[in-house]
């Protein structure tokens, strides 16, 4: 598995088979959240709540499988570097908006399907998941910027192999 993980990608880019699938899959669980932010609007809750739910989980495990260990080793141990400023920049930006997102959302998703105790639930369910979808589409848009500023707009000297 590692072995194709670290292979060519298949975007053109200078990123590998990993982040590439990263991208694609970030934009997939991006999908669906905005599928089912079509589906609450359409009244269709039950499908609304199995979109939400599944990207949810989909989220979190793309974020411990394939961005956890990236950025500790080419952000925080600076492996590879020195890099340009805006590597450091953007890729801090999209893991604070995202680590937020992530657990925001898994609260919410978790309370959307009635799995919080008591003293966690709310009340004005709209209002956080609302925020909560706001905060991974941010999230998401932070996430293309770190694999243009990784894989295209860095010299090539500079680009991280993981």
């Amino acid at each position: 598995m590692t072995e194709i993980l670290h292979g060519p990608g298949f975007l053109g880019t200078r990123g590998n088979f990993a982040a590439d699938m990263t991208l694609i899959l970030g934009i997939l669980v991006a999908a669906l959240f905005t599928t089912g932010l079509f589906l609450a609007r359409r009244k269709n809750y039950g499908a609304h709540r199995w979109f939400q739910t599944t990207a949810a989980a989909l989220n979190a495990i793309l974020v411990l499988w394939l961005m956890v260990l990236p950025f500790r080793d080419f952000v925080l141990l600076d492996k590879g570097g020195p890099r340009m400023s805006l590597f450091y920049a953007v890729t801090t930006m999209h893991a604070t908006i995202g680590a937020t997102a992530l657990l925001f959302g898994v609260f919410v998703a978790l309370r959307g399907n009635e799995l919080m105790p008591k003293f966690l639930k709310f009340r004005n369910y709209k209002f956080f998941m609302r925020l909560s979808y706001t905060l991974y589409m941010a999230a998401s848009a932070a996430g293309i910027l770190v694999y243009m500023a990784w894989f295209v707009w860095l010299p090539a000297t500079q680009t991280p192999i993981y």
